[in-house]
């Protein structure tokens, strides 16, 4: 490799004894007078820095664990030509291993008055907005001895999108709901249905069903069929305190509540009920509201990338009262947020009744899977210890969800993995029920 200024004359004097050449630019200039003449020679001929323009292209958008692809396009405006070696600089999380982030450092050469374009793969490990920091660009001289160096701000923005892992439980629900939407034979009837058609009467249907008019014009008795109603509203509250920022297993509780909230969305939508989002601690973090359902789901996964977890106390309250807001008439408020029995029992009760009076509400908190294995532990003094405090903590659970369900409340308790398909399952079971 060759080396460049300074160090190669450094490097051509080092077999001069210690303490007998104090190293200064003169000195060495009149030690070894070609080779500090090739060297400057060298720099003169490196391509500027300066005059160089770039122009960045490529994707815009990527969700959390897939790859995504920046251009930047390099114009050489000088007259000489550019051998460098640059570097796309870009923040730290952009990238997965130190391998990949290698990808960032480029060779090129460069004729003069032509361009080349480059790309860099990124793979982020967090979502939310990565931006790209610095160009920097080392341009050598044909010898490769001495180099111009300098930075160059070219900015771009990569949004990183939820995962949304759970859209592989969506076909299995829309089966489910084509079933409750009277497609096929099942058929339901409650409060949130509306007639759908006529059909002949087999043993084992409601006898309330039966159309008594349509029966006496013709020979058959006919029974009306039932579909759930549409058009309904769900309001999709996200808790973003501080319970929301443990992590379980390898991502934090509001990751896999964004997950369960994205895949009730799609399902929502697909049956013809508007979703709405709102994700509050003490203020607003993100809000979704009046898209048509081809629109929503796009809509929530652009906001709901940049949310991170305040290490705050939710203010209970302050939730209440913008949930109202956002949902003035008649709505299926779904609530994802946590189960511990002291932010229960002195946040979100003293307030439950007044959600509970002109709503239908349902609370989804994400299960630790650890404590259910702790639970189980048998064998050793240690492991007897684990599985009594496993147990009180589920204890404890079971009892701040009985205490919910006593005002109405339909409580979805899951781990992470099991959190977005046992809440699209709450939701149609509600929905068969009429309670929409």
């Amino acid at each position: 490799m060759a080396l460049t200024g300074r160090t190669a004359l450094l490097a051509a004097l080092g077999s001069l004894p210690v303490g007998m050449f104090a190293p200064s630019w003169a000195g060495i200039l009149a030690v070894n007078a070609p080779l500090s003449l090739a060297i400057l020679c060298d720099y003169a001929l490196a391509a500027p820095v300066k005059s160089l323009r770039f122009t960045r292209s490529g994707d815009t958008s990527v969700r959390l664990g897939e790859s995504a692809e920046v251009h930047i396009t390099i114009t050489n405006r000088a007259g000489r030509r550019l051998r460098a070696r640059l570097r796309d600089a870009w923040e730290p999380s952009s990238w997965i291993t130190g391998t990949e982030q290698s990808r960032s450092r480029h060779m090129l050469t460069i004729p003069a008055g032509e361009r080349r374009r480059l790309t860099t793969v990124l793979r982020p490990t967090r979502r939310g907005e990565r931006h790209a920091q610095r160009v920097t660009v080392r341009s050598f001289g044909p010898m490769g001895l001495a180099a111009r160096q300098g930075n160059h701000e070219v900015p771009w923005a990569v949004r990183v999108l939820p995962p949304f892992t759970s859209r592989k439980h969506l076909p299995s629900r829309l089966a489910r709901l084509r079933e409750l939407d009277g497609r096929t034979s099942v058929l339901t009837r409650g409060e949130g249905t509306e007639f759908d058609s006529l059909r002949a009467y087999v043993p084992g249907d409601d006898t309330r069903s039966i159309d008594w008019r349509a029966t006496a014009r013709q020979s058959a008795v006919a029974v009306r069929t039932w579909r759930p109603e549409r058009d309904r509203h769900i309001l999709i509250v996200l808790d973003t305190g501080r319970t929301s920022a443990g992590r379980v297993g390898d991502v934090p509780r509001l990751d896999a509540a964004m997950d369960a909230a994205l895949l009730l969305t799609a399902l929502a939508s697909r049956a013809g009920d508007r979703v709405d989002l709102l994700a509050y601690d003490r203020r607003i973090r993100a809000q979704v509201q009046g898209r048509s359902a081809g629109d929503v789901l796009p809509a929530m996964v652009n906001a709901l990338a940049p949310l991170e977890p305040e290490l705050v106390e939710t203010d209970a309250r302050g939730l209440s009262a913008a949930t109202l807001k956002s949902a003035p008439r008649r709505s299926l408020v779904v609530l994802l947020t946590g189960l511990d029995a002291a932010a229960v029992e002195e946040g979100l009760l003293p307030v439950l009744p007044q959600l509970t009076r002109r709503h239908t509400v349902l609370v989804a908190s994400v299960a630790d899977p650890h404590i259910q294995e702790m639970s189980a532990a048998r064998g050793t003094v240690d492991a007897v210890y684990e599985a009594a405090a496993g147990t009180q903590s589920q204890s404890q659970r079971r009892r701040t969800a009985e205490q919910l369900q006593r005002y109405g409340v339909t409580v979805v308790d899951a781990t992470p993995d099991n959190l977005a398909p046992a809440l699209a399952d709450a939701y149609l079971a509600l929905k068969a029920a009429g309670r929409l």
